[in-house]
């Protein structure tokens, strides 16, 4: 079996956890003993390009008791756990290819050497699997029924090849199922990206002036977890609906130009490029901290910034701090990477756990249905959304009412009225 990873005598510290993450992953749970029984997935290779966590480990071990075939490699050169990384390799067999801080020319080595098992499905979070397979390894396409796509980077990644009629085989968004975007977007993020900011700094939120760029799901959450701590939320956005939202959720939206000025702390949350600039730099406080918590290290213009400087130290393990000609500080967190995985853990297992069930049923799903669909982007079938919903519920302890005949009767009228 081929692999790379950083070191296999960490395996035994990566089982361990992985198990710990099991325990609070009940819905991947019940689908693994129901993979187990049925094979759903037998004789079906799996290609995976996702973060390497103890989570996703258990995704992996889940769609192997399904009768698949399966190779994993990083969707973030910084989002390897690499103790998660070598379990798999060792105690469970699953090839894997990824190292925590690998550079640009290794990620996508890695990506390719995931692809060598010639997938029929492959499983992305944030399309670089799908980007390479349309461009590199074009040869590879014939044999694919379909995909899924884990995350809001991807799926505009994808939308847009789906726009111009390149996109070569059937995806199915994930990240758009009520049971995913719901709740790992807003609870994963929010509490993650929080959680990644506290260990990389330090620092205390309560009376802290914090600007988060992007209201979206993984915004609201975010700022959300932030006005809990104590924070000065302030929002940034381009949309007005979400800055409608923003404002009636209570906290003060302004433009970014203004904001550079007065926020102690930034985090993007947008999947877009170049959200903080050149200009925005120069205007911020001294001892001002960027962070970013989109897929792609891109909303911050780390070049920009670095024209502006005239040096650079590492102050923390996930602090740079650049000095501008104009004497000001400004501090970098995990090299402006999505620093809820570059330096912490990422989401919490209890809300991967419906993030990865979405996954495993849409791979179930593609692998009966998918040579009868389209070259284009699907949704997640509402069927799997509310199966994972109840499942959770189920988990949870939560019990719910049923509709009575009546009440059913009446939402399927049109003549009962006043």
């Amino acid at each position: 079996m081929q692999y790379d990873v950083k070191d296999l005598k960490l395996a035994k510290a990566g089982r361990l956890r992985i198990e710990w993450a099991e325990k609070n992953m009940p819905v991947l749970r019940l689908i693994r003993k129901q993979f187990e029984k049925q094979k759903p997935l037998k004789g079906k290779q799996i290609a995976a390009c996702l973060h390497v966590t103890t989570e996703t480990a258990n995704l992996m071990v889940t769609l192997k008791a399904g009768g698949a075939k399966v190779a994993l490699c990083a969707s973030n050169p910084l989002s390897t756990q690499d103790d998660a990384a070598a379990s798999l390799v060792k105690d469970f067999g699953i090839p894997v290819f990824a190292i925590k801080g690998e550079d640009n020319k290794t990620y996508y080595k890695h990506i390719k050497s995931t692809l060598s098992l010639k997938p029929q499905i492959t499983m992305d979070d944030g399309a670089d699997l799908v980007s390479t397979l349309h461009t590199g390894r074009t040869d590879l396409v014939k044999n694919i029924i379909g995909g899924t796509e884990e995350t809001t980077t991807g799926v505009i990644r994808l939308r847009s090849l789906e726009k111009q009629n390149l996109l070569k085989f059937p995806i199915i968004s994930v990240n758009d199922s009520k049971t995913k975007h719901w709740f790992d977007n807003r609870y994963g993020t929010g509490q993650s990206t929080l959680d990644g900011i506290l260990r990389a700094t330090n620092i205390l939120f309560a009376g802290l002036k914090v600007v988060v760029c992007g209201y979206g799901w993984c915004g609201r959450g975010f700022a959300s977890r932030a006005k809990g701590m104590g924070a000065d939320v302030i929002v940034t956005e381009v949309d007005p609906l979400k800055a409608l939202e923003a404002t009636m959720d209570g906290y003060k939206v302004i433009p970014i130009d203004a904001a550079a000025k007065i926020g102690d702390l930034f985090v993007t949350l947008t999947g877009d490029v170049s959200v903080i600039r050149k200009e925005h730099f120069l205007k911020m406080k001294d001892g001002a901290i960027m962070a970013n918590s989109g897929h792609f290290n891109v909303e911050i213009d780390i070049e920009g910034l670095k024209k502006i400087s005239k040096s650079k130290r590492k102050t923390r393990e996930f602090v740079e701090e650049f000095t501008l000609r104009n004497g000001k500080r400004i501090n970098l967190l995990g090299d402006g990477r999505l620093i809820n995985l570059a330096a912490a853990e990422g989401h919490p297992a209890t809300v991967m756990d419906m993030s990865f069930a979405n996954q495993s049923l849409a791979a179930e799903y593609l692998a009966t249905h998918g040579k009868k669909l389209q070259k284009k982007v699907y949704p997640v079938p509402e069927t799997i959304d509310q199966k994972i919903a109840k499942l959770k519920l189920e988990a949870m302890g939560v019990k719910i009412d049923q509709l009575t005949p009546e009440q059913k009767k009446y939402l399927t009228s049109w003549e009962l009225g006043t």
